[in-house]
């Protein structure tokens, strides 16, 4: 029997309910597509921050192999190396350094989830590696960071593909009223896909996440963050150690 339960925001997850349980991080526009792009370019580690001030802290203990990437309101903090924009991050910026990060909404998300048994990072460009390395657990719970404490159409998306994958064995499955919403958005897409071939980049312009983003002038980073399966790379937060690797 798998249970699958999704959480639009992180403000919506009850307390202890992550607690010893397998967790799942959603931020599709845009911090979980860009720790698995920074990942795949060969950052050896990313470790999330809450705060500017944390992240600028432990740059200054680190040292110069540690580089600065994040955001506020959608723009790359004064002083940071790298914003939250996915090709920011390629072999030649990034390769063989460790990257402090925070962000508006992701790095919040991950707070979330402190007391987890494990959590992994899901984007829509690594949605079926993750999907594949979560095949063997029977207990998911998803959770999606939303936009300054807003649902966002993005985020729900990418959690109803991710349940709608990992249920397809057709075995018996306990869904939260979040979940099945999820996945009828998701199969709901699908469908418009098939009839209209409207690509989904364009499905997501219309949410309150990506408005922030044209607005700003990083419509690109839509049209990457929406590129499905991309990368094969599933990144895993170290609970113990608070730095997201490479799942083995």
């Amino acid at each position: 029997m798998h249970t699958v339960h999704v959480h639009f925001l992180p403000e919506l997850v009850d307390d202890g309910q992550l607690t010893g349980k397998t967790v799942v991080v959603i931020d599709v526009l845009r911090a979980t597509t860009t720790i698995a792009f920074a990942l795949a370019a060969g950052a050896t580690s990313v470790i999330p921050c809450l705060t500017v001030d944390e992240a600028r802290e432990l740059q200054s203990r680190l040292g110069d192999n540690a580089v600065l990437g994040g955001e506020r309101g959608g723009n790359r903090i004064e002083g940071f190396n790298f914003g939250n924009s996915p090709a920011e991050y390629t072999a030649a910026t990034i390769g063989g350094k460790t990257l402090i990060f925070t962000t508006t909404n992701g790095t919040r998300a991950m707070q979330t989830a402190e007391h987890a048994k494990r959590v992994v990072l899901a984007a829509f460009v690594n949605l079926s590696a993750v999907c594949d390395h979560l095949a063997g657990e029977e207990t998911i719970e998803i959770v999606c960071a939303g936009t300054n404490r807003q649902i966002t159409r993005e985020d729900v998306l990418l959690a109803g593909a991710i349940a709608e994958q990992l249920l397809r064995d057709g075995a018996p499955a306990t869904l939260n009223d979040q979940a099945t919403i999820a996945i009828e958005s998701w199969t709901r897409f699908t469908r418009e896909l098939a009839e209209n071939k409207v690509p989904l980049h364009e499905t997501l312009r219309n949410s309150s996440g990506a408005r922030n983003l044209i607005e700003i002038g990083l419509e690109r980073d839509i049209e990457i963050a929406a590129q499905l399966d991309q990368l094969e790379v599933v990144p895993e937060l170290d609970l113990a150690r608070w730095r997201i690797t490479s799942a083995e």
